[in-house]
């Protein structure tokens, strides 16, 4: 594994074609990308509690989203950093919050578990992904107003049909989806909540 650049444009200069509040349009050479404006970052978090009968249970949202023109089904995630003067918010304090504000789950401890890139052809934004431990139900979340967010909680063994009837229905699913379900049965990141 090497970290030298294989691709010529790697060494040109990053011009920046447009700025705006949450993201940014990039060239270099014959790419173009966008990446998160600010320094501002994004937290994902899976979030599994578990019924009294033994049964675990995921935490999804639903959320209209206007660049894909449809409804989406994703893990609970935000933005780190990006309130005014938040540039230096800890991954683990925004990934609490927005857990709190989108599903109405509040949790003990967030437990990191890696940067990821969703696209990194296309974009530069990385996440980094969380697992909540100690959930207590404290509200119906949905949001901060205007969000509109739909909380799902869905039985573990019954993810990929929930999924599949979801993209049936013509919604969009988010790619952190695809790691929720790889890992289903993984312990290493979905063991028992504590």
């Amino acid at each position: 594994m090497s970290d030298t650049p294989s691709d010529p444009d790697a060494a040109l200069p990053e011009t920046i074609r447009w700025e705006g509040k949450f993201i940014t349009a990039k060239t270099r050479g014959r790419w173009e990308y966008v990446g998160r404006a600010r320094g501002i970052r994004a937290a994902a978090i899976i979030a599994i509690d578990t019924d009294p009968d033994g049964t675990r249970n995921v935490l999804l949202v639903e959320q209209y989203r206007v660049p894909l023109g449809k409804i989406s089904l994703e893990i609970p995630a935000g933005l780190i950093g990006d309130d005014d003067g938040g540039e230096d918010e800890a991954d683990e304090t925004a990934a609490m919050r927005e857990l709190e504000e989108e599903t109405g789950y509040r949790a003990e401890w967030m437990e990191n578990l890696g940067e990821f890139y969703s696209s990194p052809g296309m974009v530069s934004e990385s996440f980094t992904l969380m697992r909540a431990h100690g959930l207590t139900k404290i509200s119906e979340g949905g949001g901060l107003p205007g969000e509109n967010i739909i909380v799902h909680r869905v039985p573990l063994g019954k993810l990929a049909q929930f999924v599949a009837s979801w993209r049936d229905a013509g919604h969009a699913v988010d790619v952190r989806m695809a790691i929720l379900m790889a890992a289903a049965n993984a312990e290493t990141l979905l063991g028992e909540n504590t």
